[in-house]
């Protein structure tokens, strides 16, 4: 990978592992079906009069929209209003990578190998462990937890649905999939919200909110998933997936520096698990054939 894209995708994995910590700033002054509207709002208008829409049947685009955009961020976003801390939602979060392999598995039917059994044990383990610390140090709810889960199986669901869609302009693809969940946002804002609240939370919006906004909308995702896609045709995935593997590491020092969060000692333990897993999922096979090398 040459060297300009190495800064580059150090930048994507900043951007994306801070992003927690500003969706809890976002979350302080505007609630988590509105915030998830203007994202979205943000990204869609007035892009979509200038970037063509990728050559994706509607059906794939209302499925990646629905799942990658609408049904991620409105479980993680309630998730963190509701007390998942921002550094813990960066880790579980990336439980979607099991998800994924799952979901392959039974869908399109790709092979899983003994390293993704191993890891998916591994990081269920460690998922256990943060769980069991729901309402300890780390200020986690259970509800906040489960909900981070359903996040990361949304997430999974929309790689499959980007595999099916294949090869195709990435920025297109992020500005009109973020055309679907627009409107389901704001119904779900209207009823879980209820109208005084969007009227006072748009009328009084603060600045650091505002900020949260433009960061999510076009920091997290115009930028980070456009560079990502361009890494990700330029390079093997097996080069770049595993940088992925740093978001976490960002979003949990990020959440301890800049919103003092602290974990328990589980959680500390159950985080290490599940980075291990990670790993493991990751790495294990050419692991394996290294050793396996060195034998001979």
């Amino acid at each position: 990978m040459q060297a300009r894209d190495r800064l580059l995708a150090l930048a994507i994995v900043c951007v994306w592992g801070v992003n927690f910590v500003v969706i809890k700033v976002g979350l302080a002054g505007v609630p988590p079906m509105l915030l998830g509207a203007l994202r979205f709002l943000l990204v869609a208008f007035p892009a979509i009069f200038f970037v063509p829409r990728p050559r994706v049947p509607w059906r794939l685009l209302l499925a990646y929209g629905a799942t990658i955009s609408l049904g991620q961020f409105a479980f993680l976003f309630y998730a963190m209003a509701v007390g998942m801390p921002a550094g813990l939602a960066s880790l579980v979060l990336q439980s979607q990578a099991f998800f994924t392999l799952a979901i392959a598995a039974l869908w399109l039917g790709e092979p899983v190998r003994w390293h993704n059994f191993a890891g998916m044990a591994v990081a269920a383990g460690g998922l256990a462990l943060i769980g069991a610390g729901a309402g300890g140090m780390g200020g986690m709810s259970a509800a906040g937890f489960v909900l981070t889960l359903c996040a990361a199986l949304c997430w999974a669901s929309g790689n499959i649905v980007s595999k099916k869609i294949g090869p195709v302009d990435l920025l297109g693809l992020v500005i009109w999939g973020a055309l679907v969940p627009i409107v389901p946002f704001a119904l779900l804002s209207l009823w879980f919200e209820g109208p005084a609240r969007i009227v006072q939370s748009v009328t009084q919006v603060s600045g650091m909110a505002l900020f949260a906004v433009v960061y999510l909308a076009f920091a997290a995702t115009v930028f980070g998933y456009t560079m990502w896609g361009r890494l990700l045709t330029r390079y093997p995935a097996s080069q770049v997936a595993p940088l992925t593997l740093l978001v976490p590491v960002v979003g949990l020092v990020s959440a301890h520096v800049l919103l003092g969060e602290d974990l328990s000692a589980a959680q500390w333990i159950g985080a290490a698990v599940v980075m291990a897993g990670l790993l493991l999922n990751v790495f294990g096979q050419r692991l394996w054939a290294g050793r396996a090398l060195a034998r001979r």
